[in-house]
């Protein structure tokens, strides 16, 4: 089996500590950090903005993976790249011409990642699949932490896959919402590759243990 990457979700981090729970995903088995910025527009919720990012990005030891809830992500493509992502991923709902800003990213420095909301068909992605890096599949309604996991998620995850692997390319399967130790298995089973995990983790009792087990349970 593929090494299954942990990711974090600092939007369910503790902010009044977030440097600590910060170092507490540095020295834990973590892969990624998982940093969602919201708007308040293309979502209902805003969370946090470029100084937030950067000092995240001062502490973090581990890939900055960059999820844009914002329309017109195209305006801050460069500057996100300054901040120190190592992946930005853009909403499908949010771009009008997704080829530009995929190649936008690239040309940035950054691998480009593209999400999908709940609703949108896996098959949209049949024309571009080749030039995404990674696929995050929301399997929650995007804005808000601890909602609840969305069963069709497993049939999208699978879809993506064929679709990954008759266009021989090497696209990553991230799943965003919900993730837990009653579905992770099941996911990476149908095909996914990152798991983000965000209330399950740092509402947990010892965060560290509670992504050692995630870990293992999919290695």
């Amino acid at each position: 089996m593929a090494k299954i990457l942990i990711a974090p979700s600092v939007l369910a981090a503790d902010f009044a500590n977030l440097q600590r729970d910060i170092e507490m995903i540095n020295h834990s088995d973590a892969n990624w950090f998982h940093i969602d910025i919201m708007d308040g527009v293309f979502v209902p919720n805003i969370s946090f903005g470029m100084p937030v990012l950067r000092d995240i990005a001062t502490h973090a030891t581990k890939t900055l993976d960059v999820h844009l809830m914002i329309v017109d992500p195209d305006r801050y493509i460069q500057t996100f790249a300054d901040l120190g992502s190592s992946i930005l991923t853009v909403h499908f709902e949010a771009c009008t011409h997704l080829h530009r800003t995929l190649q936008a990213i690239k040309a940035a420095g950054m691998k480009a990642g593209v999400a999908l909301n709940p609703h949108t068909n896996i098959s949209l992605l049949e024309d571009v699949i080749q030039d995404i890096d990674l696929v995050c599949i929301m399997s929650v309604n995007p804005g808000f932490g601890g909602q609840s996991f969305i069963e069709n998620t497993y049939d999208k995850v699978i879809a993506l896959k064929e679709l990954i692997d008759r266009k021989k390319v090497n696209t990553l399967i991230e799943i965003d919402g919900g993730v837990t130790n009653k579905n992770a298995k099941q996911l990476v089973d149908a095909g996914a590759n990152v798991l983000v995990a965000g209330s399950y983790v740092f509402k947990s009792e010892d965060p560290v243990n509670t992504i050692k087990n995630l870990k293992e349970m999919v290695s």
